[in-house]
C-alpha cells in the first residue's frame, strides 16, 4: 500500500476583533475611571460603554500622544509606584477598536465596574478635623495666601501615617500645605484682620526639639495628588497641644467664592521606628526670564554629608517650566537619574515614590536642572504676549524646586540624629546661593540650639535679627538662649521686643513670664502666665510656672491647682510630679503626695527632690503609725 505526502498549509486567520467589553474596559478601569466616573475628577464618566463610545475617538487622540492618563516622568528613568501610563500594546488596542468600528462585545466578557465614593480617597479617616468657618475669596483681585489654624483637639499623642486634605471648591485653590505649629505659636495672629486666619506664604514654626515633621513628609495637596499611607513604621508624631495650619494658596475666579478645607488623618497602631525628611534643591533667586526665552535654565546642587536611600521625588515649576530633571552622581562619578519629565504640566503634579528606593553613599552630589520656555511657542504660557517672569508664589511668578524625602542611614557622631548633619547641609547650601537669607540663618539657629552649641545659635540668630529686626520669632528665639545662658535681663529685653512687634504672641509673653520670675519681678511673671492662661489654658509649662510664682506667694491653695492641672496635662514631667507631691505635703497630703513623689521617680529615678521630699512624707506617714 503506498501512502501519499500530507500536506500542511499555514493560514493566516482572522485576528478576533477588539472589543470594549473583553479588551478596552478592563484598561479603562484600572488608568482611567479613577478619575472618570461621576463626580470625580474627569469631565465625564468612562464606565459604561455608552461612555466609552462616545467619546472613543478623543481617547484615541489623547492616549496615542501619551496626554492621558496623566504620567508626567519619562519611561525608562526612575522605577516609580502607581505607574498610570498605558504600555504600547494597550495604546494600540484602543486604536484598533476605534478603527474597527467600537465594538461593544459579549456582555460575558465584561468584567466588573469599580465602585468609587467621592469621599476620603484613602477610607474613613481616624479623625477628621475642620476649619473653624468657610473663607469668602472675592469676585477678583490679586493672588491671596492664607492660613487657617485647626487645633488637633487630641487629649493624648497619635503617631499618624496618611493625611488628606479636603478642599470642597478646588476651583479657587492652586495649591495647599499643612504645616505642624507644635508650640502653637500662630494662634494669636488669628483673624487679627477681621477675616478667619491670618496672611501670608511663607510659614515660619518655631524650632520644636528633634521633630522634622513635617518636614519629613509631603502634607500637600496639589493638581493631581493622590494620597497614601506611609509604612507604619514611618508615621509622624501629633500631640494634644499642637495646631495643624492649613496654609491655601487662592485665585479668583470672577465670582465670590467660599472655600473650606478638612483634614483626614489615619493613625498608625505604633510609633515609628524610621525617620526620614526632605530635602530641597531650588534656585527661584536665578528665575529671570526674559520673554521669547525658550531654554532659559537654573541647576542646583547639594552635596550629601550622610548616606541616604531616597524614597520619593516631587519635582514643582509653573506655567512655564517645561524640563525637569534630577540626578545623582555618585562619589566614583557614576550618575544615577532619579526623574526626568519631558514636558511639564502644572496640571499634573504629584510625588513620585520609588517602587525600590535609590540608595546613594555619603558624599554623593544631588542634583536639578529645570528648563523655562517663556515663547508664544508654549501653549501654557499665560501672558500674551509673553512678559519678563521672576521667582514669586503667585501662578503667574515662577518657581522651580526638587524635593526628595530621604531615609539617612546610620547615625552622625555620639549617636547624633543624622538628619541634624543634612538640614545643616541644606541650610549652608542655602546661604552660598543667598548669603542675606533670613530661613537659613533662623534654621541653623535653631539647629545648633537644640545642638546646645549656645554660641552658635546666637551668632545665627543675631544674623537673622540683623536682616528682620522685627520679626518676633527670631526675637523670642534669641531671648531663649539668653536665657539659657543665664543672661537673663538681656533675655528680658527680647522678649518684650518680640511682644512689642506681635502683642499677642503668647510664647513670647511665656517667656517673658520665667524671665521676669528669674529677676524677682513675681507680679509681673504670674501676670503674664495669667494672660498665656486666658488663650491657653491646658498651656502644662504656663499652668507651672503660675504654680511656681503662687508658691512664692505663698498662694498654696492657687499653686497646688495649678500643679494638679499641670500633672494632668503633662503626666510624664517628673518637674512637675515633685513639684505637685511637695505641695500636697505642705497642704497635709501626705498619701497624695507619696504617690506624686513616687510617679516623679518613676520617670527620673535621679531625681533627687523627689528622693528627698518622698524621704520626709514617708518618715512623717510612719510617725502618725
Amino acid at each position: 500500500m503506498k501512502y501519499g505526502w500530507l500536506v500542511l498549509l499555514s493560514m493566516a486567520l482572522p485576528a478576533a476583533p477588539v472589543t470594549f467589553n473583553k479588551d478596552i474596559a478592563p484598561i479603562l478601569f484600572e488608568h482611567c475611571a479613577p478619575c472618570h466616573h461621576a463626580g470625580g475628577a474627569g469631565p465625564f464618566p468612562l464606565i459604561q460603554y455608552e461612555d466609552a463610545r462616545k467619546h472613543a475617538s478623543q481617547i484615541a487622540a489623547v492616549t496615542a500622544r501619551r496626554y492621558m492618563p496623566p504620567w508626567p516622568p519619562e519611561r525608562g528613568i526612575g522605577d516609580f509606584a502607581g505607574d498610570r501610563s498605558l504600555t504600547d500594546a494597550q495604546i494600540r488596542l484602543i486604536a484598533d477598536w476605534v478603527k474597527q468600528g467600537r465594538v461593544e462585545g459579549n456582555a460575558s466578557d465584561l468584567p466588573a465596574a469599580p465602585v468609587f465614593k467621592n469621599e476620603w480617597q484613602m477610607g474613613t479617616p481616624d479623625l477628621i478635623l475642620r476649619m473653624k468657618e468657610p473663607f469668602h475669596m472675592p469676585a477678583a483681585g490679586a493672588d491671596v495666601f492664607r492660613n487657617f489654624i485647626i487645633p488637633s483637639g487630641l487629649r493624648e499623642t497619635k503617631y499618624v501615617r496618611g493625611l488628606e486634605l479636603h478642599l470642597d471648591n478646588t476651583r479657587v485653590v492652586h495649591h495647599a500645605n499643612v504645616v505642624l505649629d507644635r508650640t502653637r505659636s500662630m494662634r494669636g495672629r488669628d483673624g487679627q484682620d477681621g477675616q478667619p486666619g491670618f496672611p501670608g506664604m511663607d510659614v515660619i514654626t518655631e524650632a520644636a526639639a528633634n521633630t522634622f515633621d513635617p518636614d519629613s513628609n509631603f502634607l500637600f495637596w496639589k493638581p493631581g495628588t493622590v494620597p497614601h499611607l506611609a509604612p507604619e513604621d514611618m508615621s509622624w508624631r501629633l500631640d494634644p497641644d499642637t495646631d495643624l495650619v492649613v496654609n491655601l494658596h487662592l485665585q479668583a475666579t470672577g465670582k465670590p467664592e467660599e472655600v473650606q478645607a478638612e483634614i483626614g488623618l489615619y493613625f498608625s497602631a505604633k510609633p515609628p521606628t524610621r525617620f526620614p525628611m526632605l530635602l530641597q534643591l531650588e534656585h527661584d533667586g536665578a528665575l529671570h526670564i526674559p520673554p521669547g526665552d525658550r531654554n532659559f535654565a537654573v541647576t542646583d546642587h547639594l552635596t550629601l554629608p550622610e548616606a541616604v536611600d531616597v524614597l520619593a521625588i516631587y519635582p514643582h515649576a509653573h506655567y512655564l517650566g517645561k524640563v525637569i530633571q534630577a540626578w545623582a552622581v555618585l562619589p566614583d562619578g557614576t550618575r544615577r537619574d532619579l526623574i526626568r519629565i519631558p514636558d511639564w504640566d502644572i496640571n499634573w503634579q504629584a510625588e513620585y515614590d520609588y517602587k525600590t528606593p535609590i540608595s546613594l553613599p555619603k558624599g554623593t552630589r544631588i542634583e536639578m536642572r529645570i528648563r523655562y520656555d517663556n515663547s508664544e511657542a508654549n501653549p501654557r504660557n499665560p501672558n500674551h504676549p509673553p512678559k519678563l517672569v521672576e521667582a514669586g508664589n503667585r501662578s503667574k511668578d515662577e518657581m522651580g524646586h526638587v524635593w526628595l524625602q530621604v531615609l539617612p542611614n546610620g547615625s552622625g557622631p555620639g549617636g547624633e540624629d543624622p538628619r541634624l548633619n543634612l538640614q545643616e547641609a541644606v541650610m549652608r547650601r542655602r546661604l552660598e546661593k543667598y548669603p542675606q537669607d533670613f530661613l537659613a540663618y533662623y534654621n541653623l539657629g535653631a539647629l545648633e540650639q537644640y545642638r546646645g552649641k549656645l554660641d552658635e545659635a546666637l551668632s545665627c540668630y543675631g544674623n537673622a535679627m540683623r536682616l528682620e529686626p522685627k520679626n518676633a520669632t527670631v526675637l523670642n528665639s534669641y531671648g531663649a538662649v539668653l536665657l539659657m545662658q543665664e543672661r537673663v535681663p538681656e533675655a528680658t529685653q527680647q522678649f518684650q521686643r518680640a511682644l512689642a512687634a506681635e502683642p499677642t504672641y503668647l510664647n513670647a509673653r511665656y517667656n517673658l513670664g520665667r524671665a521676669l520670675a528669674e529677676t524677682g519681678d513675681l507680679d509681673g511673671a504670674a501676670a503674664a502666665f495669667e494672660l498665656v492662661l486666658e488663650q491657653r489654658p491646658d498651656d502644662p509649662g504656663a499652668q507651672a510656672g503660675l504654680g511656681t510664682i503662687y508658691y512664692k506667694q505663698r498662694k498654696i491653695g492657687p499653686a497646688l491647682a495649678c500643679f494638679r492641672k499641670a500633672a494632668q496635662l503633662d503626666p510624664q514631667n517628673a518637674d512637675v510630679q515633685a513639684n505637685l507631691g511637695t505641695l500636697l505635703a505642705i497642704s497635709g497630703d501626705l498619701r497624695g503626695a507619696e504617690a506624686a513623689l513616687e510617679a516623679a521617680l518613676r520617670i527620673d529615678p535621679n531625681h533627687e527632690a523627689a528622693k528627698a521630699n518622698l524621704g520626709r512624707v514617708q518618715a512623717q506617714l510612719e510617725g502618725r503609725q
